[in-house]
């Protein structure tokens, strides 16, 4: 049975197919009589897949991790190099897409208004595309990367002896930032540019339906609508759950970390799985009450509280120390961005393999989520808006935010090394789950703050959990926008039931393994979404110059 809302009439379909919506019956299933899709191949091959995959983990948990090590030596040791030109790339072509003609294409057509304003817009892309990452590595990479893994080869101010060079100081705090946001700054975004803007094209502005083989249209035509579609999805679902699960999981370890500082509650795997389970519940609510009545008002709250939470860190800590570090970050990263970008001829080869790659692995996984979720509270915008805000807005944010806090943990770590839980969590024990809540006892207030900072964690666990749960809903949907609710709250299921198999199956390992799986092959996925971006628009210039 077809979906009773017909695709809109394609503007600029004179560049592509005259109809678009040949064999389009082909990913739209039927509502059966527990209220799911249950017609679509999509959803039925993701479903009993993900089923597959939690239950034969659960059976061999060991084999199961090291197999998930595996993937991630063979991904951060040999695939490097590609994943590093891959992002670069990413940056490039949305770029390239700014300064030329097709930025002013509207998405959605010449007509198209933003459905939300400026505010609402950001506060999504915010709860959306950064979520945990916020909390989990803001204190953890400044400082673990000013004196550890050391990027571009920066002396750390701890020496072989264990004393402290005060002299290597300022160029390690800048460092440790700078390569802090080269992670979370522009080449992230970049991806879930890509991905949003194509989804954006080729359902507001061609017609079609809202799913990530629509973008393949002007490469494969009709058979978009068969098994080569088909597989697309899937696969997207797949990025999406592992993606998602990843970062369900190390919410779990941060929050049960806080709980442990705060309360004593005993930190181990049984008490994460509780906190996934506890927090699922908590989604479902949210999923079913969809997106503006869910997401949209947990993702506000959520910016509130959040800029609360900074605001406190940078006022009751070292205000000017935090700021002249922040600033300090920014400018290092603009003037080595391209030495830190670079995927040869460096001597941090620790550094770019077991961070730089694993995070680039990670926003492809993302990207079907944010992607799906950004294209679909974007429509109105046009291409150069669009991907200007994408790029800068988020990234700047991540910069105050990261500047702020690293620069504050850095400082309490510098001038007393030996009272610093923060050394202690991150150099000395590498304990990351505790990397904030070392910082924040050396605030006042620690114990409130710690456990609003645990309250933002889980919060932050249920958008990201709804939000996916939404998307992977539209994709196992055949690109229906409004499918039924039970099948919303199946995904959410889905999706923490996958994080907890992870947990056990093997911890950080399982969780970046999911994460590289799926992203090798999706990101060759994206490759080609990029020409089928220059298509798209190509024929919305010709339809708007008439």
């Amino acid at each position: 049975m077809s979906s009773s809302k017909e695709p809109l009439s394609p503007p600029g379909a004179d560049d592509m197919h005259t109809d678009y919506v040949v064999g389009q019956d082909n990913i739209e299933g039927s509502i059966g009589p527990v209220g799911f899709d249950i017609h679509n191949r999509v959803f039925i091959v993701s479903a009993l897949a993900s089923v597959v995959f939690i239950v034969l983990t659960l059976m061999f948990p060991e084999r199961a991790g090291e197999f998930f090590q595996s993937i991630v030596s063979f991904s951060t040791g040999t695939l490097d190099w590609y994943f590093m030109i891959l992002v670069d790339f990413f940056i490039l072509f949305c770029l390239t897409l700014v300064v030329l003609p097709h930025g002013k294409v509207r998405l959605g057509g010449p007509d198209a208004r933003p459905e939300y304003g400026y505010l609402s817009w950001f506060a999504l892309l915010f709860t959306a595309g950064i979520g945990i990452a916020l909390l989990f590595f803001s204190v953890l990479e400044p400082v673990y990367h000013a004196n550890v893994s050391l990027p571009l080869g920066i002396t750390s101010p701890f020496g072989e002896e264990g004393g402290l060079d005060t002299s290597a100081i300022p160029e390690a705090t800048a460092m440790g930032l700078a390569g802090t946001f080269l992670h979370w700054g522009l080449h992230g975004w970049a991806v879930y540019a890509v991905m949003a803007l194509a989804l954006a094209i080729f359902t507001y502005n061609k017609g079609l339906p809202f799913s990530i083989r629509s973008v393949f249209f002007p490469i494969l035509g009709d058979r978009v609508w068969g098994w080569w579609g088909h597989a697309i999805d899937i696969l997207a679902v797949f990025s999406t759950l592992f993606g998602l699960a990843t970062a369900l999981g190390l919410g779990a370890q941060q929050a049960n970390a806080g709980m442990n500082f705060v309360f004593g509650i005993e930190v181990n795997t049984t008490t994460q799985v509780i906190v996934i389970a506890l927090v699922t519940a908590v989604a479902l609510v949210s999923v079913w009450r969809g997106l503006d009545g869910g997401v949209k008002r947990l993702s506000e709250l959520n910016m509130g509280a959040s800029l609360f939470f900074f605001i406190f860190v940078l006022l009751a800590g070292p205000t000017l120390i935090a700021v002249s570090g922040m600033w300090s970050g920014i400018q290092h990263y603009v003037t080595e961005f391209i030495p830190l970008s670079a995927p040869f001829g460096r001597e941090d080869d620790a550094y770019r393999q077991a961070w730089s790659v694993f995070y680039w692995a990670w926003w492809v996984s993302w990207a079907p989520f944010v992607g799906m979720f950004v294209a679909r509270v974007s429509r109105g915008r046009t291409v150069r808006e669009f991907v200007l805000c994408v790029l800068l807005v988020p990234s700047l944010f991540i910069f105050v935010w990261m500047g702020v806090f690293g620069s504050t943990a850095l400082e309490q770590l510098y001038a007393d090394p030996a009272a610093s839980l923060v050394k202690d969590y991150v150099i000395d024990s590498y304990q990351p789950e505790l990397a904030l809540f070392g910082m924040l006892n050396e605030l006042p207030l620690t114990g409130v703050m710690s456990t609003l900072g645990i309250i933002l964690a889980l919060v932050f666990f249920v958008t990201s959990s709804d939000s996916g749960s939404l998307v992977i809903d539209t994709i196992t949907a055949g690109g229906k926008i409004d499918a039924p609710r039970p099948q919303r709250m199946f995904w959410a299921t889905v999706e923490g039931l996958i994080a907890i198999v992870l947990l056990i199956g093997g911890g950080l390992s399982a969780l970046q393994a999911g994460v590289t799986a799926t992203a090798i092959p999706f990101s060759i996925v994206m490759l080609l979404m990029c020409y089928s971006i220059i298509r798209g628009l190509n024929g919305e210039l010709r339809h708007i110059r008439g």
